[in-house]
């Protein structure tokens, strides 16, 4: 009886959480005008938008993606992990639909064999595992793109230190402000600058400022530093000396605070190895010790 309770839960639940996606409930304006933007980016969908030769992994991203925009989900944080890993918003959608199912077939065809083979489990048992295994392989490429993007993300960084100090360098030899952005992201080839100087050289072709695009690619890809960066450059563009000491000033507090994290890291690492010889130690104790023990204890 219990099962038939628990089995019509599920079951209800699944109903109740497909009418809520369906019908979902009423949402403020700021909502509704974040929805319209982020339509507005998207574009409309038709099947003439691809030609008609659209693969059917591009439609299924794209419905998920109207589906996401359509709830006012915006995924911002996971938006910028993707833009710094230069990946697309409608394929990891599609990677992450593409798990769920194969979670979803991958317990029953392991159930079926089990029951060929004469296990005959409970049939809440595979439902729960099937439940559980297709959430943590939607889940799962979230983890992997977080942790990645955090990685770039400090890479990012150690070459927006080393290009600060570049400008500052072409600005003291004499260059403007946007030839000296733009000639200290032409010095290395390596994926942050060559993002960088293709960002500079959008903003040239479509008329925006470059301390604008800095502040845009900062918001993209979710590096606090180039956002204060093109602030900055916007308040203090018409004065050349403010500008290479406040470049000076921003690279020397970034390469700082690298260095206090990872002095924190080496620690963290110290500690650990500290913990794991006191367990050592304690391990080779209990081994002296045991049988003394024993023999104390059968007398």
């Amino acid at each position: 009886m219990l099962e038939y309770v628990l089995l019509g839960a599920v079951v209800g639940l699944g109903v109740y959480l497909l009418i809520r996606a369906l019908i979902p409930a009423r949402r403020s304006a700021t909502a509704t005008v974040a929805q319209i933007d982020a339509l507005r980016e998207l574009g409309p969908y038709s099947a003439e938008a691809g030609g008609g030769r659209s693969s059917f992994k591009e439609n299924v991203g794209r419905r998920m993606a109207e589906f996401y925009v359509r709830q006012g989900w915006q995924q911002r944080s996971l938006r910028a992990d993707l833009a710094i890993l230069d990946r697309g918003w409608e394929s990891f959608l599609t990677t992450k639909i593409g798990l769920a199912a194969y979670g979803f077939v991958f317990v029953p065809l392991l159930y079926a064999m089990l029951w060929v083979l004469g296990a005959h489990l409970s049939f809440l048992v595979p439902l729960w595992l099937t439940l559980i295994v297709a959430a943590g392989f939607f889940v799962l490429p979230d983890l992997e793109v977080r942790q990645k993007a955090r990685e770039r993300r400090e890479d990012f960084r150690r070459v927006v230190s080393a290009y600060l100090d570049l400008v500052a360098m072409n600005l003291a030899g004499g260059r403007g402000l946007p030839e000296a952005l733009m000639a200290a992201a032409e010095i290395s080839d390596g994926w942050a600058v060559r993002r960088i100087r293709n960002t500079l050289s959008d903003a040239r072709l479509s008329g925006q400022t470059q301390w604008a695009a800095l502040a845009s690619l900062g918001q993209a890809v979710g590096v606090e530093e180039l956002v204060d960066l093109g602030s900055a450059l916007a308040l203090t563009a018409d004065d050349g000396a403010k500008i290479r000491t406040s470049l000076a000033s921003r690279a020397e507090t970034m390469r700082r605070r690298e260095l206090s994290e990872i002095e924190g890291k080496a620690g963290q690492k110290s500690q650990s190895m500290l913990v794991a010889q006191v367990l050592l130690c304690a391990g080779f104790l209990v081994f002296l010790i045991y049988p003394a023990i024993t023999q104390i204890a059968a007398i």
